[in-house]
């Protein structure tokens, strides 16, 4: 049901987490499991927790040394997060995500829902090549969920909007949406350009940039846009070479 989604555990410190985080997703129909960097990976301690059920699904994870490894292929990627303010904005909660996640995919992309560790989270930096972010709301007595919990309450979300709007194409795809990698260069080029127009402050451009990676997270980008903002990037960095 949700074979166009994959769970990203970065950095996981427990193979009990990782085992049950492979059950949660056997429960809700995602068949995809990223592992990125695990701190202490025992696949003998994580399948007790995955059940016989869930075995083909952890035994068929991809285990990746980089977050950029594991989300290369994607077109959008959305990061969860217990902390909010400071750079990070326009948190989603996990009902207004599966409804993006659903456009994405009925568009034809592929999304990764990153999870970070246990005791820390995904970092600012790891937070920036996310798409957005999701944030669940707790008791604020508790508000630290076990890492497959928080697997299981997301991939709910998704499945149910599947259950109700189907993730399939709507129509003839014209072009397909952009990876990470490609936003990841766009953003690059952009900030870049920006900078050299003046329209960035030099002093810490990455967080200036920020509204405008927010911007472009809600569209669904496609590749000929990408190559139209580009060739814009381009032209404007060559004119600014030209009359300097």
């Amino acid at each position: 049901m949700l074979d166009d989604i994959a769970v990203v555990l970065f950095r996981p410190k427990y193979p009990e987490n990782i085992g049950s985080a492979a059950r949660a997703c056997l429960n809700m129909g995602c068949p995809n499991l990223i592992i990125v960097d695990p701190q202490n990976f025992d696949l003998d301690k994580a399948l007790p927790l995955a059940t016989v059920h869930a075995k083909h699904i952890l035994e068929s994870a991809r285990v990746v040394d980089t977050l950029a490894e594991a989300l290369q292929g994607f077109t959008a990627a959305y990061g969860t997060t217990a902390r909010t303010g400071g750079w990070r904005k326009g948190i989603m909660s996990p009902a207004t995500a599966a409804e993006v996640v659903g456009d994405r995919v009925r568009g034809g992309g592929r999304v990764a829902l990153v999870f970070g560790p246990e005791d820390k989270g995904l970092t600012n930096d790891e937070t920036s090549v996310c798409s957005g972010l999701i944030c669940i709301p707790t008791n604020r007595e508790g508000t630290s969920l076990n890492l497959s919990q928080a697997v299981l309450v997301l991939l709910y979300e998704c499945l149910k909007a599947a259950l109700e709007t189907r993730f399939t194409p709507s129509g003839p795809l014209q072009e397909r949406p952009t990876t990470v990698d490609e936003q990841e260069a766009l953003f690059s080029n952009l900030q870049k350009t920006l900078l050299a127009i003046s329209f960035l402050k030099e002093d810490n451009p990455d967080y200036w940039m920020l509204p405008v990676r927010r911007f472009f997270a809600r569209i669904n980008l496609k590749r000929n846009e990408f190559n139209l903002l580009m060739g814009v990037c381009r032209q404007i960095q060559w004119f600014v070479d030209k009359h300097k």
